[in-house]
């Protein structure tokens, strides 16, 4: 089977999706299928990755809400690559112009590719629900947007799958009226994090750099410094959580909007911004390390990161909406409200307390990998694999 992944989020300096593409090369050609991803780049340029894995980058202008991704614009550029590509399958894994431009390519050409939309993006949450939340309930302003929920049953129209990664997101689209949506989490990477890793001495070293001994929590936050990833606010938690107990927080990431982040952190010495750690053996061994994960984005589909912090062995601090929201719920994690610094910051005293009554022992669970989410496409596209379709239960 061809299959080529028209995905708009594709960058090398990206996180949980560039994560995600890099397994898809390896995973589905070590299948025995052809991927070929088509990525918005600087310029127009071919990559090879292995036997039967590519990367056609297309010259493509900058986002304008956030630089560090591109967007396609050139319609028939695109066309003509899909029309060499011949493709099997046709995922798409953005919403937006990307997808619509799929739906007409297929449509002029007359092609038999099945098309596949695979929901990397919750843009109304990332977006909309985050701007006007504080004065309308997400059914207003799911009704004054309500051109966006047209959108999308015009591409479930067009689309042969839907694919959600979490059953919070796919709810919502099926009461937004879409009906091919399915549910397959994305999983991590397989054999990388594990509670096995953890190093009292590199946990030691952490707790320094925040200026504190070995009897504090010591939470991570993973992820790029984007508005809706609310960094600002879960540093004043940490900071308010911070003067009944010691904690420290070690924020991992990196990106160009960091003035808010360093602005709410202060002089504030038990939190500390580090530059985004590429390894991920290094990172795997930093998160087993810690004792808890926080996360402040309730715009994400599935949540790598927080994935990744539950096979570490790591408590998952979450708000209560969203991917993460749907991992801690299955995980044992603690919820919060969504964007309330001081609901964070009970949320983090509570693992605090928690974490101290059960001692250093933590966790080996099963997760579910990528690969199975891999596993579950192929079955879903054809391949004849047994393994169905199936909802995130208990981290599998």
């Amino acid at each position: 089977m061809k299959i080529v992944d028209v995905c708009a989020f594709y960058t090398p300096t990206g996180g949980g999706v560039r994560t995600y593409i890099d397994r898809k090369l390896v995973a589905l050609a070590g299948r025995g299928h052809e991927i070929v991803v088509i990525a918005p780049g600087e310029e127009d340029r071919e990559e090879q990755r292995g036997p039967n894995a590519r990367v056609r980058w297309l010259r493509s202008p900058r986002f304008p809400l956030d630089r560090s991704y591109r967007y396609f614009a050139d319609r028939e550029a695109l066309h003509a690559m899909l029309d060499e590509e011949d493709a099997d399958v046709v995922e798409v894994s953005s919403p937006w112009r990307s997808a619509s431009m799929v739906a007409d390519w297929r449509t002029r050409s007359g092609s038999r590719a099945r098309l596949s939309l695979i929901a990397h993006a919750d843009p109304l949450s990332a977006y909309a629900y985050r701007w006007f939340g504080n004065v309308a309930s997400t059914q207003v302003i799911d009704r004054a947007f309500d051109w966006y929920w047209r959108h999308l049953r015009r591409l479930d129209a067009q689309f042969d799958h839907i694919v959600s990664a979490s059953d919070s997101l796919t709810q919502r689209l099926r009461d937004g009226g879409l009906r091919k949506v399915m549910t397959d989490p994305m999983g991590v990477e397989p054999g990388q994090f594990s509670p096995r890793l953890r190093d009292a001495d590199l946990r030691r070293k952490m707790l320094a750099l925040c200026g504190l001994g070995e009897d504090a929590l010591l939470l991570i936050g993973v992820g790029r410094h984007a508005p809706e990833k609310r960094w600002a606010m879960v540093a004043q938690a940490a900071a308010i959580a911070g003067t009944h107990a010691p904690v420290g927080l070690l924020i991992i990431g990196g990106g160009g909007r960091q003035r808010r982040v360093i602005d709410a952190i202060g002089d504030n010495p038990h939190v500390r911004l580090l530059d985004p750690i590429r390894e991920r053996g290094a990172l795997a061994r930093l998160m087993a390390s810690a004792d808890a994960l926080i996360h402040g984005c309730e715009a994400e589909t599935f949540c790598f990161v927080a994935a990744e912090a539950i096979a570490s062995g790591l408590t998952l601090i979450a708000p209560d909406r969203g991917g993460a929201a749907d991992l801690a719920r299955a995980n044992d994690g603690a919820l919060y409200a969504s964007s309330d610094a001081q609901a964070a910051a009970d949320a983090i005293l509570r693992v605090g307390e928690t974490i101290a009554a059960q001692g250093a022992g933590r966790p080996d669970r099963p997760v579910r990998t990528m690969d199975d989410h891999f596993d579950a496409l192929l079955a879903l596209y054809g391949d004849g694999l047994p393994t169905p379709m199936r909802r995130l239960e208990s981290g599998r």
